[in-house]
């Protein structure tokens, strides 16, 4: 079964991540960019998992994961 790609970043600190980066970070620009990008790859990486079984890790966390490591 195909997981989420939800947020949790209230899980691990109670200060907004987003009030800890920069507003004109280069990575921002690029996360803009990776979720449109995965965004429309959505409904393919939907159709190759099964609907049974325990969740995955949505293979959008993945991918955002391999992207970061680049930079």
């Amino acid at each position: 079964m195909r997981g989420t790609d939800r947020r949790t970043g209230q899980l691990f600190s109670y200060i907004n991540l987003e009030a800890r980066v920069l507003a004109d970070h280069p990575l921002r620009t690029i996360r803009v960019i990776a979720d449109d990008a995965l965004g429309a790859l959505s409904q393919d990486f939907a159709a190759l998992y099964s609907g049974m079984g325990p969740p995955s890790i949505a293979p959008e966390i993945l991918l955002r994961a391999m992207l970061l490591q680049a930079f």
